[in-house]
C-alpha cells in the first residue's frame, strides 16, 4: 500500500493511492550437495540409537544401584536381629552375675567385666540400627520415595544362597555382554555418528546443484485524487499476469578460508577419540568381567569359610556357657568367647549377602533381569 504526493510517469507529481499483490509459490531442491545431507541424517539416526542407549544404560545403573541399597538393608536388618539377640544374652548374663555376686559367689572384677560386655553390646546395637536407618534412607532416595519413608523390605522368598550359580567363563559372558551391555552399544552408536560426520565435513568440499520452480501473478490498483483511472478487476489481473519460472543453479566452493578443510579435520580426531573410546569400553568390560568372577568366587570361599567359623564359634560358646554356668570358666574367658561367636555371626551375615550380590552382578553384565 502506498499513498501521497508521487511522481507520475508523464513527470507530473500527485496525490495517488497504490495497491500491490504479488502472490507466488517457489519449490527448491538440492539435487547434489556432496551427500552432505543424506550424511547427517545418518548420523543423525546413530545419534538417536545412541540417545536411547543412554537410557538403557542409565536404568541398568539404577537397578544395580537399588539391589546394592536393598541388599544393604536386609544385611543391616540380619545385623540388628544379631545384635539384640546378643544384647539379650549378655543382659542375662549381666543378671546372673549380679545373683552371684550377691551370695558371694562372684567378684566386682565379674559384674564389672559383664557390665562391659552388656554395655558394648548395647553401643553395637545402637551402631547397627543407625546404619539400617541409613540403608532404608539411601534406598528410599533411589526409588524416590519421599518422606517419611514407612516402607519395609522383604527378603527373599527363596533362599538365594542355594541358587546362586558360580561356575562362569569370563570370555562366555564377554561374548554375549558385548551384545546386550548398554555401555559397548553407546560406544559404538558415538563411533558410527562420528564417521558420518566426516562425511559431512567432506561434503563442503563439493558443489551444490540446486533446482527450482515457481508459479505467481500480481494485481494494481491505482486510484488518483484528481481522475479516477480505470483499473482491471481483481480477478481478472491475477489471471492475466499469471506467469511460472524453473530455474537450475550450481554453487562451488573455490576458496572459503580453509573452514572446509579445517572442519573434516577436526571430525577426523574426534572420530579417533570416539573409536579410542569404544576400546575402552571394551577393554574394560572384559576387565570388570574377569573381576567381577573373581569376586563371585572369592565371595562363595568366604562364605563357606564364615559359616563354618561360626558354627565352630557357637559350639565354642556352648561349651564355654556350659562350663562357667558350673563355676568351672572365669567371666573373663566367657565374655571373649560370647564376643568371637558375635563376631563370627556378623562376618557371616556380611558373606551371605556379598556373595548374593556378586553373583547378581554376573546377571547384570550377562543383561539378565535381577530378581529374588
Amino acid at each position: 500500500m502506498q499513498w501521497g504526493r508521487s511522481q507520475q510517469v508523464s513527470g507530473l507529481f500527485e496525490n495517488t493511492q497504490n495497491y500491490n499483490l504479488n502472490p507466488n509459490l517457489n519449490a527448491n531442491l538440492l539435487l547434489f550437495g556432496g551427500g552432505t545431507r543424506v550424511n547427517q541424517i545418518r548420523q543423525n539416526k546413530f545419534l538417536l540409537d545412541a540417545g536411547k542407549t543412554n537410557v538403557e544404560k542409565v536404568k541398568n545403573d539404577l537397578i544395580l544401584q537399588v539391589v546394592t541399597a536393598y541388599l544393604q538393608v536386609l544385611n543391616n536388618q540380619d545385623q540388628v536381629k544379631a545384635t539384640q539377640q546378643q544384647l539379650e544374652v549378655a543382659n542375662a548374663t549381666l543378671k546372673r552375675e549380679q545373683a552371684l555376686l550377691d551370695v558371694g559367689n562372684k567378684t566386682l572384677a565379674d559384674i564389672s567385666q559383664a557390665k562391659s560386655q552388656s554395655a558394648t553390646t548395647e553401643l553395637n546395637l545402637t551402631d547397627a540400627q543407625n546404619q539400617l536407618t541409613i540403608a532404608y534412607l539411601t534406598l528410599g532416595q533411589l526409588m524416590e520415595i519421599q518422606p517419611p519413608m514407612t516402607f519395609k523390605v522383604q527378603p527373599p522368598l527363596v533362599n538365594e544362597i542355594e541358587n546362586v550359580k558360580t561356575a562362569y567363563v569370563p570370555n562366555d559372558i564377554y561374548k554375549q555382554a558385548m551384545e546386550t551391555f548398554p555401555d559397548i552399544k553407546l560406544a559404538w552408536n558415538y563411533s558410527k555418528a562420528a564417521e558420518k560426520a566426516v562425511d559431512v565435513a567432506k561434503g563442503g568440499f563439493f558443489p551444490q546443484i540446486t533446482f527450482g520452480g515457481g508459479l505467481g501473478s500480481a494485481y494494481y490498483y491505482q486510484f488518483n485524487a484528481s481522475a479516477l483511472r480505470p483499473n482491471a478487476p481483481f480477478g481478472n489481473q491475477l489471471t492475466d499476469n499469471f506467469g511460472q519460472f524453473l530455474s537450475m543453479g550450481i554453487q562451488i566452493p573455490i576458496f572459503n578460508g580453509f573452514s572446509t578443510r579445517s572442519n573434516v579435520r577436526r571430525a577426523k580426531i574426534t572420530l579417533q577419540q570416539r573409536r579410542t573410546d569404544e576400546t575402552l569400553a571394551k577393554n574394560n568390560l572384559i576387565k570388570v568381567i574377569n573381576q567381577a568372577v573373581a569376586d563371585l568366587n572369592a565371595a562363595k570361599s568366604r562364605y563357606s569359610s564364615t559359616q563354618n567359623a561360626f558354627q565352630a564359634q557357637k559350639d565354642a560358646f556352648y561349651v564355654i556357657d556350659q562350663r562357667y554356668n558350673v563355676g568351672l570358666v572365669n567371666s573373663l574367658d566367657y565374655s571373649t568367647a560370647q564376643t568371637n561367636r558375635n563376631r563370627a555371626e556378623i562376618d557371616f551375615i556380611l558373606a551371605k549377602y556379598d556373595l548374593i550380590f556378586r553373583a547378581k552382578v554376573i546377571d547384570y553384565y550377562l543383561g539378565r533381569q535381577i530378581t529374588f
